[in-house]
């Protein structure tokens, strides 16, 4: 199989789950963003106070604008429409697609997490713009009962006409692979916010090496 090259923004990077010093990560955010191979960025904070959460990206939408990145809002239509973000994620127990689609029109972008979901994913690339699989490797972020492998990826890749995430688990050191059969973007949180002895602009840049 002949390896493709990866696309040059090919990161998709997710927001720690709590963040205490928004100065700090808002500086560590356009550092970044300013690496040049960043294409979107989530905004995932698990958390109940809605006010904070669009505070916060209203705040966070000016850096995504001027980077050239898209701002994502996981799990709410409402946060994403009231902040003016690019799009929403939502997964399988979040809101339904027609729901938020209907919020948030049809220039607004919704992403879908799929696992490692054949059937649901060939339903869901009709209402969504991007499809996310996994987890690829072992991962403490985010709670998953799922796992994919290479072979979903170019299963994905050869039936599935929407633009592939691939998620859980991927650092430095193994997401290559990843783009080689079939990902279009790597979704990382970990491995930039929280790389010992890294900052998250020199973890960011050892994934153009």
């Amino acid at each position: 199989m002949r390896k493709k090259p990866p696309n040059k923004k090919f990161l998709y990077v997710i927001s720690p789950q709590v963040i205490t010093n928004t100065n700090k990560f808002l500086y560590n955010l356009r550092q970044v963003l300013s690496s040049g191979i960043v294409s979107f960025f989530q905004l995932r904070i698990k958390s109940n106070e809605k006010k904070k959460i669009i505070d916060l990206a209203k705040k966070i939408k000016p850096i995504t604008k001027r980077y050239k990145v898209k701002f994502i809002i996981n799990d709410s239509p409402f946060i994403t429409k009231v902040s003016d973000a690019d799009g929403c994620h939502l997964g399988r127990g979040d809101p339904s697609f027609n729901f938020g689609r209907k919020i948030l029109g049809k220039k607004k972008i919704i992403g879908a997490t799929c696992n490692n979901l054949k059937h649901y994913s060939k339903n869901i690339s009709k209402f969504a713009d991007y499809i996310a699989y996994g987890a690829f490797y072992k991962t403490t972020t985010h709670k998953t009962k799922y796992r994919a492998n290479i072979k979903l990826l170019r299963w994905a890749k050869k039936n599935i006409k929407k633009p592939i995430v691939a998620i859980g688990g991927i650092n430095q050191s193994n997401y290559k692979i990843l783009l080689e059969n079939g990902a279009d973007y790597i979704a990382v949180v970990s491995c930039i916010w929280n790389l010992k002895n890294y900052s998250p602009l020199n973890a960011v840049n050892m994934f153009k090496k």
